[in-house]
């Protein structure tokens, strides 16, 4: 099998990106989430949409207001490959979400949800970027996951 020297430099970068973008959903609050997207950028979920930095700003601002939610967002099993050029990537990985309301330390259980997830981006002159990111659920149960209801998604 060839090595392809590219697609492991795409798949460091983007993986790297990626585990920044969770750990500072898990630790922060999502403060910075919306940077990681282009302008009108897609963030496609089971129970809702947000199309746009501005909506899914409001979206991790509104997960703020719920009170002390301790979350991990744990990406398995990644994959990166350019999407029609150089500038364009495609991502698919495994996310396993843990959480409950509350602060450290509460009780273990199994992930709430198990999700197939599938990303596309493009470099742009401030790095890479998410156009669009969609979460296929494949396993849930436990605690519901963090969804509010909108008029306007």
């Amino acid at each position: 099998m060839l090595i392809d020297t590219d697609r492991i430099n795409l798949t460091q970068q983007l993986h790297s990106l990626l585990v920044d973008y969770w750990h500072d959903v898990d630790t922060n609050w999502g403060e910075k989430a919306p940077d990681y997207y282009t302008p009108e950028g897609l963030f496609e979920g089971p129970a809702a949409s947000y199309v746009g930095r501005e909506k899914i700003r409001a979206f991790y601002a509104w997960r703020k207001t719920r009170g002390a939610r301790t979350v991990v967002h744990s990406v398995q099993n990644f994959q990166a490959f350019f999407d029609g050029g150089p500038d364009k990537a495609k991502c698919h990985w495994i996310l396993m979400l843990y959480a409950a309301d509350g602060t450290p330390v509460l009780p273990t259980h199994p992930p709430i949800q198990i999700a197939y997830m599938t990303d596309k981006l493009i470099k742009t002159d401030d790095g890479w970027k998410v156009t669009y990111r969609k979460f296929d659920t494949w396993f849930e149960g436990g605690t519901p996951a963090t969804n509010p209801v909108l008029d306007d998604k």
